[in-house]
């Protein structure tokens, strides 16, 4: 990983550190494991710096949206400081003096309609201010032809974001076969990168897109249902967070491959 960024404009902690910013010292706190989680604490317990910024895994956090992690340290730890930011988690969440600043751009379906962007930390007022990212990289384009004509349908649309990104179409309902291929084919003229097709005969009437799940979505939630089954006497949050971890590691992996 240092490999990376060999770059005289970005400077790497391997160990924890206060680092003094136009006057404001802030604690870089790496990541934590078994070989410097003691000394990571002891320093935590140590610094008289007011904010820190780290890459944290506290329990009780979203890692990303609807998903909350059951393991991690104990966001009590943290109490001291008056601002504490940090990475890993996707999903975009404070709780008091805890930030997630989440990612800065969608990486799979997951990410779909979920904020992202960056922050900037103004150091004179100690305020941090998110700045969204206006670009997406998965959308959902819902198709019903009932009750209108093609030309008003086509007018929803605006085909031009769905260039070189992930597109799903759930179709609603389809009564005029000619007009979806119409549709389609202004799809796939803006080139998207990849597009599925989702009919879905059991949620026609759904009137709210959360009222249709794809299955392409949602396979975590059947390891989840699968684990819920199970006769056993493992803690079977446990093993939830065991597979809610390994899920977002292979497709994060899948993302940047």
């Amino acid at each position: 990983m240092m490999e990376l960024f060999r770059s005289p404009n970005i400077i790497t902690y391997a160990d924890p550190k206060d680092v003094e910013f136009d006057g404001v010292s802030i604690v870089m706190l790496p990541w934590i494991n078994n070989e410097n989680y003691t000394s990571s604490m002891e320093f935590v317990k140590k610094t008289k710096s007011q904010i820190l910024f780290g890459h944290l895994e506290l329990a009780g956090f979203a890692m990303y949206r609807g998903l909350e992690s059951h393991d991690g340290m104990d966001p009590g730890i943290f109490n001291k400081f008056d601002m504490v930011c940090s990475g890993h988690f996707h999903h975009k969440s404070s709780n008091g003096n805890i930030h997630y600043l989440g990612n800065p751009y969608e990486l799979t379906w997951n990410d779909y309609n979920d904020n992202r962007g960056f922050h900037i930390f103004d150091s004179e007022t100690r305020e941090l201010d998110f700045i969204q990212n206006p670009y997406r990289m998965f959308h959902k384009v819902w198709y019903d032809d009932v009750d209108t004509t093609l030309e008003k349908m086509l007018d929803k649309y605006d085909f031009s974001v769905y260039n070189d990104c992930y597109v799903k179409v759930i179709v609603q309902n389809k009564t005029n076969p000619y007009w979806f291929d119409i549709m389609m084919d202004n799809l796939y003229k803006e080139n998207p990168a990849n597009v599925s097709i989702v009919e879905d005969n059991k949620h026609m009437d759904a009137l709210q897109e959360e009222d249709i799940i794809s299955e392409v979505e949602d396979t975590l939630t059947t390891l989840q249902n699968y684990v819920n089954t199970m006769n056993t006497d493992i803690d079977k949050k446990k093993l939830n967070s065991l597979f809610s971890n390994l899920y977002i590691e292979a497709q994060t992996f899948d993302s940047v491959s």
